[in-house]
């Protein structure tokens, strides 16, 4: 069964870190690319970054960009997004995506295979 998780969300103080892990089982993330979306409450959702089968890495959102990192560990099967500098509108549910084509990355949500259940991210004092 393909099924992707996010872990690692949860409530940090502004100007704090928090890395979110998306973990792939049923298949190898190592032959997908793995994107990064969010959704806040009443927005629409955006693509934020995605990570190649190759390993290239794609940024899509400027007020994310210089902050955001994403990494992949394909022993682990896992790829992570490592978030820095958190600011209050950085608060969403973060999900992350597989897309079934070798050394494609997309920054729309609407040609990925696969998404994850979600998870929670807030940013407040």
């Amino acid at each position: 069964q393909v099924q992707l998780v996010e872990s690692g969300g949860g409530l940090v103080q502004p100007g704090g870190s928090l890395r979110l892990s998306c973990a792939a089982s049923g298949f190898s993330l190592g032959d997908f690319g793995i994107g990064w979306f969010r959704q806040a409450p009443g927005k629409e959702r955006e693509g934020l970054s995605c990570i190649a089968s190759s390993g290239g890495t794609f940024n899509y959102e400027d007020s994310v960009k210089g902050r955001f990192t994403v990494s992949r560990d394909n022993a682990k099967n896992t790829v992570y997004l490592q978030m820095n500098s958190l600011k209050p509108e950085d608060t969403a549910v973060y999900y992350c995506a597989a897309v079934r084509r070798q050394y494609m990355c997309y920054r729309d949500g609407t040609e990925y295979d696969y998404w994850g259940q979600g998870t929670q991210v807030t940013v407040s004092s």
